[in-house]
């Protein structure tokens, strides 16, 4: 299995990194600064952040690798990503990943592109990245990665594409997704993470990874996802069952969460993005937890 050394081992994964709020900027960039001196390999963008959002990240940053998990392919054009793609690559020294997705079939229009796309997910994505090969500048498949959850898009990733970022995923999902890339490909996955020191109560913990858990419980690419690695739809319920919980999320101290990523490298993934879920996770920039798993976390090989 290759070893993505830019990447490192751990990254942060958080959708308060994505902002166009000038008054708020600041306070992410300054964010950002941190999390590259605390040593994380790199900062993913969550939501669906334009090379602008990525910029901003890289300008405030000097080591850390900066993705965006993910760009949709249904909100920004094929031709104007691959000239700002390049115009980043060139600034920053190629720390700039692109992150891409199909989205969710909940959310998705399909009008944003410049050309008519086929409905399946993975044939759409095709058609993307055909529009990065053939720009003035293209984006080479080292300088991308694809949100990947099944079989077909996992494939897809690994012949096109540095490698999968899989969001809302597990350690039985990583080690089947590393079978299906084979050694060489990138496996990104992202990791939700709830913080609980010793003597707090569990319940609370469990509370705040339900209510972040049920937004996605209810699209259906994660659900089936879920129903694929042997979860049934009783587990679904109420914000999902203890064990999905425990499967998808981190719940415990810094050591508990160092135990689980331990678990997901051993699976085969090459670095793990962690989400801090906190009561206020779109917004939150959690830069104590941050610092808290810095220390507990295998940042450097």
């Amino acid at each position: 299995m290759a070893h993505h050394a830019s990447l490192g081992r751990v990254g942060i994964w958080a959708s308060a990194l994505r902002t166009d709020d000038a008054a708020r900027r600041p306070l992410v960039e300054e964010a950002a600064a941190e999390l590259d001196q605390l040593g994380y390999g790199a900062l993913w963008i969550g939501g669906s952040p334009s090379p602008d959002m990525a910029q901003r990240l890289l300008a405030a940053t000097s080591r850390v690798t900066v993705g965006t998990s993910i760009l949709s392919i249904w909100e920004h054009a094929a031709p104007e990503v691959a000239a700002r793609h390049a115009q980043l690559t060139d600034e920053y020294g190629g720390r700039f990943l692109l992150g891409l997705g199909v989205s969710h079939a909940e959310t998705r229009s399909g009008h944003a592109l410049d050309h008519p796309l086929a409905g399946r997910p993975r044939s759409a994505m095709r058609s993307y990245l055909d529009l990065l090969d053939n720009a003035p500048r293209p984006v080479p498949a080292a300088g991308r990665a694809l949100a990947a959850l099944g079989p077909k898009m996992l494939q897809l990733a690994a012949e096109r594409s540095l490698g999968a970022l899989p969001y809302l995923v597990t350690v039985e999902h990583t080690a089947e997704a590393r079978d299906i890339l084979g050694a060489d490909p990138l496996l990104a996955p992202e990791l939700k993470v709830v913080l609980r020191q010793p003597g707090a109560d569990p319940a609370a913990a469990y509370a705040t990874a339900r209510d972040y858990l049920s937004r996605y419980l209810a699209l259906a690419n994660y659900r089936n996802s879920l129903l694929r690695l042997g979860f049934a739809e009783s587990d679904f319920d109420d914000g999902g069952s203890d064990r999905l919980v425990d499967a998808l999320f981190a719940i415990g101290d810094a050591d508990a969460v160092r135990a689980k990523v331990d678990s997901f490298l051993a699976a085969g993934a090459d670095h793990v993005a962690l989400q801090v879920v906190t009561a206020a996770t779109g917004t939150d920039l959690p830069r104590e937890e941050w610092r808290a798993l810095a220390e507990a976390m295998p940042l450097r090989d």
